[in-house]
């Protein structure tokens, strides 16, 4: 591969042989860290590619440095990408729907896969593969999204689900004895005992808990997402503010923030962007507040300011002191009945979400 090349694997570490190679899907969860073992153990050349999400779960591996270690732990080599802007218009507006909350985790898959796919045809890899597990996911993994997603990627005998192999139909490198069927798994439903069980058989220890990877499915942060989407928020520069304090929306169409703690106060000095309005109290303990909108008024800065006023370490129904922005007022905290109507709440979009929601937390 000469040092030119771009795309996907630019600057990235392969594997050189001329044994059979794969790519597979690596978030660096339990289930992907199994799959690619049971790849690299029947002597293939695996490559991990994983992709840096911005609606990654706190609880997922991030740090270049440890998915490079699990992926070695796994025996493969690591690809690590940011997905493009594009990933974005999937999460304003789906193909296939949203799974739970604003998850459009169908519509997630097929752009994985088809980035794989691309990868794949530029190293020669002979397939690529997955840590799906049949009935795991009731929307995105039954047999039928399966077929849908290799149909759409156009990976038809090519998409290999190793932890569930066994109950779906042999694939071209099974076929063709690049996989050995015999040593693949038959896994179902959401259980985790067996994949820990081969973790530890196969002497991996260092994973994370099985949990969902996703921040999308988490209701109040779903919330937060639709909401930016109703009001085209949702852009690069203000994502990571979503994952920051308490969210209001003011009949202006204004977002105020207000920071819960020590920690997220300095969080939300540093994601200011430069037309924003920062409001703090000024003789007593309270949080940081950003205000932002197209065009703030006076009335926005006064909503913001209580608000401000209702979360101080003041005496209840006393003025407080807020400086928001250049200038500073006295004002009375904001009724709790008005802060809960601006407050970003969750809302199932149908009784069908809901009771499919309720289903999923049994």
């Amino acid at each position: 591969m000469s040092s030119g090349e771009t795309g996907l694997v630019q600057g990235a570490f392969l594997i050189s042989s001329r044994n059979s190679k794969a790519v597979g899907l690596f978030s660096g969860g339990l289930d992907s860290i199994i799959a690619t073992r049971l790849v690299t153990e029947q002597g293939i050349e695996a490559v991990a590619l994983h992709f840096q999400v911005p609606f990654q779960s706190p609880g997922r591996p991030r740090e270049q440095a440890k998915l490079t270690r699990l992926a070695q732990l796994a025996g493969a080599s690591l690809i690590s990408v940011p997905v493009e802007q594009d990933y974005l218009g999937i999460v304003r507006a789906p193909r296939y729907g949203y799974a739970r909350g604003m998850a459009p985790c169908v519509d997630c898959l097929i752009y994985m896969v088809t980035k794989a796919r691309e990868l794949a045809r530029q190293i020669q890899a002979d397939f690529i593969y997955t840590g799906e597990v049949v009935g795991q996911r009731a929307h995105c993994q039954n047999k039928r999204s399966l077929r849908e997603i290799e149909k759409v990627t156009r990976t038809d005998g090519r998409l290999l689900r190793p932890l569930s192999a066994k109950l779906l139909e042999p694939t071209m490198p099974e076929l063709s004895g690049i996989v050995r069927r015999e040593r693949l798994l038959d896994l179902k439903g959401r259980g985790r005992r067996r994949q820990m069980r081969l973790a530890h058989e196969f002497g991996i220890i260092e994973y994370m808990a099985p949990t969902g990877g996703c921040m999308l499915i988490d209701h109040n942060f779903a919330a937060r997402v639709r909401d930016a989407v109703d009001y085209d928020e949702l852009l690069p520069d203000r994502l990571e503010i979503l994952n920051v304090g308490r969210h209001f929306r003011l009949e202006s169409g204004a977002r105020v923030v207000v920071g819960r703690n020590e920690k997220e106060n300095a969080e939300l000095e540093r994601l200011t962007l430069p037309a924003d309005i920062v409001c703090r109290p000024v003789e007593v303990m309270g949080p940081v507040v950003v205000l932002r909108g197209e065009k703030l008024t006076d009335e926005d800065r006064e909503s913001a300011s209580r608000i401000c006023a209702r979360y101080c370490d003041a005496e209840p129904r006393k003025t407080v002191k807020v400086e928001c922005g250049d200038k500073t007022t006295k004002v009375r905290a904001v009724a709790r009945k008005s802060a809960d109507a601006w407050r970003v709440q969750y809302q199932p979009a149908s009784p069908q979400e809901a009771v499919e929601e309720a289903n999923d937390d049994e």
